[in-house]
């Protein structure tokens, strides 16, 4: 009878990533992210794995690989904050309600004041239960460092990057910079245009750039609203931005 199954060598390569000389280890290069930062690189690290790995009837052996993570994660933490591995879990651990009932993980809570959601970064939390629905992107999950400190830095600052609106900001995302290129546009966006120019694949707007995007529509007018609310002395002229917009 054939069936799907995670190769035992995949899990020792997997868990070899967060050891050294056969124990968790620290990430010296992440002491100086903060904490929200630390603990989103690792869960985009084990739950782009896992998700890899989700039609495998043997989905469940990852325990090992997430208890190896989050000891690693820890031992970051603590090194970062020169404490103990105890004392971040006794600061860092909650459960959360999954599809699956409760589930314990690790979690950074960062509160943005009133009328604000906030920023929350999780480790774990993620069912260890195969799906056989689930559907096969055949990339390999990537370890790249990213920097996330500068990410969350934009967010804080809670403005978007498009029209400078304080209204509803949001994280618009993309899979990767090469889709910024598609073949057969004429003129790119604004968006993608700030987007390449950074060389990011994020981009902090507000929800009515955010939906011009996804509709495919202009994001100017927004633009020029913003730049003109923004204006300080009477009578002065806006600065028109965009590729064919112009001023009068």
């Amino acid at each position: 009878m054939m069936a799907l199954r995670v190769p035992k060598e995949v899990i020792e390569q997997k868990c070899a990533l967060y050891m050294r000389r056969g124990k968790p280890a620290q990430r010296a290069e992440m002491i100086r992210e903060s904490d929200y930062s630390i603990l989103s690189k690792y869960q985009s690290e084990y739950r782009g794995i896992v998700q890899y790995y989700l039609l495998a009837q043997n989905v469940g052996w990852f325990n090992t690989l997430h208890w190896v993570a989050q000891t690693s994660l820890l031992k970051t933490l603590a090194g970062k904050h020169r404490s103990t591995v105890t004392k971040m879990a006794r600061k860092h651990k909650t459960t959360i309600e999954t599809e699956h009932g409760p589930r314990k993980c690790l979690q950074v809570v960062i509160h943005r004041g009133e009328n604000k959601k906030p920023l929350v970064a999780r480790f774990g939390g993620i069912p260890l239960k195969r799906k056989q629905e689930a559907i096969l992107v055949d990339r390999h999950p990537q370890f790249a460092m990213t920097n996330r400190s500068e990410l969350l830095q934009r967010v804080l600052a809670d403005r978007c990057e498009l029209c400078g609106s304080k209204e509803q900001v949001e994280v618009h995302h993309i899979r990767k910079l090469a889709d910024l290129e598609k073949p057969g546009r004429r003129a790119k966006p604004a968006w993608v245009k700030q987007m390449a120019a950074r060389r990011r694949k994020t981009l902090i707007v507000c929800r009515k750039c955010h939906e011009a995007i996804h509709a495919g529509t202009s994001t100017a007018s927004f633009r020029k609203q913003g730049l003109e609310s923004r204006m300080t002395p009477k009578g002065s002229s806006p600065v028109w931005e965009g590729s064919n917009e112009k001023g009068p």
